[in-house]
């Protein structure tokens, strides 16, 4: 219902971006003031502005596929574009307040153009940025000592990601990618903490490649997951989702997605591997999922477990570390924050969650969130980085 009524701030604010960039073209050139000009550049606007609306209301297709990427690379460029809009209507204001800038005349026109390409070059640049950045997968290593034996273990090697978001957005390319980095750390187990689709299902353009890709990971002890706050099967516009009465679940066709591709969902359940260490994947706390009604606690975690033996938990969200650094978690692995994506969202990240990225002690307790491989929402990543997380883990013995 958000995205509804937002909708009319969202048209008013491409009006004035679409009379603003016809104002001057108009000034730089007189034949992009004509009117057919005008008229065709109106048209192939609004088929931009409301390519999100039209992927929502078209069924399932290789047309609506097609026009639901368009309209996740324009969220991305109106993003900056109102950003650079914004900081150039604001200086101008200032200027013309103080008198710095002179009235209408030749010098001022002249001053428009120059300033609409400084502005055009600004947007290019940010565009290019994120969409350059978005489409590489990067490694990112971590070291730490638990202060607890590990058994039959000296050292743990842990491969962390979340966030994939198969979709319309990510699919073979960036997960085989993805793959790669993972194998080549030669891990000893395989963490995936949430958001592994897109809300929908049938947006994967191939699933059974997918699974082929994912199939491929590597490790001594096997790859595990949980679901995150999308990995449910409901209508999502614009990045906003709708209220419904009924209980978010995952779609049946996502979990034998993981199934045939070995990867074990671990949905409120506790293992004990190699004798060595408990591994623990709690539910989402927005969405806990397909049986779940009520998460435990993280005491009521602990109580059943050997506390001697160390313990990692991995659940999509990083919410609530004091109370599980209280309980007596070991190592708290997470991702969901994508570290705010895109400038600015990546500063207003960090006001948001205690921790947003990367590392963080807790008392005894060890946190790392990872930003994710995929994206969500604009098909861009400007100040933050898609990312494989190497952990290895070091053991009091």
């Amino acid at each position: 219902m958000i995205a509804l009524y937002l909708s009319p701030l969202y048209l008013i604010g491409n009006i004035y971006i679409c009379f603003r960039v016809l104002q001057w073209l108009s000034a730089c050139s007189a034949h992009t003031g004509r009117t057919c000009f005008r008229l065709s550049f109106i048209i192939i606007y609004a088929f931009f502005a409301l390519s999100i609306g039209l992927a929502f209301i078209l069924p399932h297709s290789p047309l609506q596929r097609i026009i639901a990427c368009i309209g996740t690379y324009w969220l991305g460029i109106l993003l900056y574009v109102l950003i650079v809009l914004g900081v150039a209507e604001i200086v101008r204001l200032i200027l013309r307040f103080t008198h710095i800038l002179p009235a209408p005349s030749p010098a001022s026109e002249k001053a428009f153009i120059a300033a609409g390409f400084v502005c055009f070059a600004a947007i290019l640049f940010f565009c290019i940025w994120g969409i350059v950045s978005a489409t590489h997968v990067r490694s990112t290593s971590y070291e730490i000592t638990l202060d607890k034996g590990g058994g039959k273990l000296e050292e743990l090697n842990i491969a962390l990601v979340a966030d994939l978001h198969l979709g319309y957005t990510v699919g073979p390319r960036m997960i085989r990618q993805m793959v790669e980095k993972i194998n080549a750390q030669n891990p000893d187990i395989v963490l995936i903490a949430g958001d592994i689709f897109d809300n929908d299902y049938d947006a994967m353009g191939n699933p059974e490649e997918l699974i082929r890709i994912l199939s491929r990971i590597q490790s001594k002890y096997g790859t595990y997951a949980v679901y995150g706050n999308h990995d449910c099967d409901e209508k999502i516009l614009a990045g906003f989702t709708f209220p419904s009465d009924q209980k978010k679940v995952s779609d049946p066709r996502m979990d034998e997605f993981l199934e045939r591709a070995g990867i074990r969902l671990i949905t409120e359940e506790t293992l004990l591997i190699d004798d060595s260490f408990y591994l623990v994947g709690r539910a989402d706390e927005e969405r806990p999922g397909r049986g779940v009604d009520i998460r435990k606690t993280p005491q009521e975690i602990m109580e059943e477990l050997d506390s001697s033996k160390p313990v990692i938990v991995m659940e999509h969200e990083p919410k609530f570390l004091q109370e599980a650094a209280d309980a007596g978690f070991d190592l708290h692995l997470c991702g969901h924050t994508h570290d705010g994506q895109t400038f600015p969202s990546n500063l207003l990240c960090r006001l948001i969650w205690e921790n947003p990225a990367g590392y963080l002690k807790k008392g005894t307790m060890q946190s790392i969130v990872t930003s994710g491989v995929g994206l969500f929402g604009p098909n861009m990543r400007v100040g933050t980085k898609s990312e494989v997380v190497n952990i290895k883990v070091h053991f009091a013995n």
